[in-house]
């Protein structure tokens, strides 16, 4: 008997991942010193600009799951630091590392954290009888 799974919509999803990252964008910039829009900007444009262009490469909303989500991740998080190191003029070199281990670890949390709870709330609208099987 096959299972059903409950799959978040690719709107949804791409609507989680998007505030995931743009709320990491603004407790970094908080705990950087305020909440300066510019400094959202330069930060939080390069990223979701990474994330959308890898996402639409690999495919990551044309069927929802942890498997593309992460590749994205993997692939986008460090192009928008990129991004972003060439838009502000730096960090290079060994700040540019350590900021972006800190920017994975933290982009990972709150993408996973989102994606949780989309799942949990898709999980929440399935039927009863398909919450069963599953």
């Amino acid at each position: 008997m096959r299972r059903s799974v409950a799959r978040p919509s690719p709107r949804a999803a791409a609507a989680i991942d998007a505030v995931a990252l743009a709320s990491f964008v603004v407790v970094g910039v908080i705990q950087h010193g305020g909440l300066a829009l510019a400094g959202i900007a330069r930060t939080g444009v390069p990223l979701l600009v990474a994330w959308f262009l890898v996402a639409l490469l690999v495919g990551t909303y044309r069927r929802v799951g942890w498997g593309t989500m992460l590749v994205t991740w993997l692939i986008a998080v460090p192009l928008g630091l990129i991004g972003r190191s060439l838009i502000r003029g730096g960090p290079w070199g060994e700040g540019l590392l350590e900021f972006g281990a800190i920017a994975m670890g933290f982009t990972l949390l709150f993408v996973v954290a989102g994606r949780g709870l989309l799942l949990g709330a898709s999980l929440l609208r399935q039927p009863a009888v398909a919450r069963d099987r599953a």
